[in-house]
């Protein structure tokens, strides 16, 4: 595959996360796709990024992903992205905070056949339940925003 057809197979996948509109992850992914870094009781394939990203778009209904940089080749895409959105329903066990979160993260995918078969990926967790005020900053950033 090219890198473009790689790009065009993640623009898809990015297309369906931020619209909701889940029916791309059939286009975009592989049946037996890989997540090396999936969500707890996330299952393979485009049901697991269906399951995942839907309890996403609840808890965080305005969600946007946007890619930072991209660098691809034939089989392999990588970037950096920025996610953001206010969470109005709950997420992980936390009840609605209307608070507005914007992370960061990477992902690295491989492309067979025209559909994502492997994933690798990590964003910043930890910022994002900073930012929902339900983990405290380290004692050492606390004294330096002071």
């Amino acid at each position: 595959m090219s890198k473009e057809a790689n790009i065009a197979i993640l623009t898809k996948f990015a297309t369906a996360v931020n619209t909701g509109n889940f029916e791309l992850f059939k286009e975009a992914v592989a049946i037996d796709n890989v997540d090396h870094d999936p969500a707890p009781g996330q299952v393979p394939g485009p049901e697991g990024y269906r399951m995942y990203f839907s309890a996403l778009r609840t808890a965080f209904p305005d969600l946007s992903v946007t890619a930072d940089t991209v660098v691809a080749d034939d089989d392999s895409l990588a970037f950096a992205y920025t996610i953001a959105g206010t969470q109005n329903g709950p997420f992980m066990g936390i009840v609605p905070t209307g608070k507005k979160i914007k992370i960061r993260g990477v992902q690295i995918s491989k492309f067979k056949d025209g559909k994502m078969v492997e994933r690798w990926g990590s964003s910043d967790e930890l910022g994002l339940l900073q930012q929902l005020g339900v983990a405290a900053l380290p004692a050492q950033s606390r004294s330096a925003k002071s």
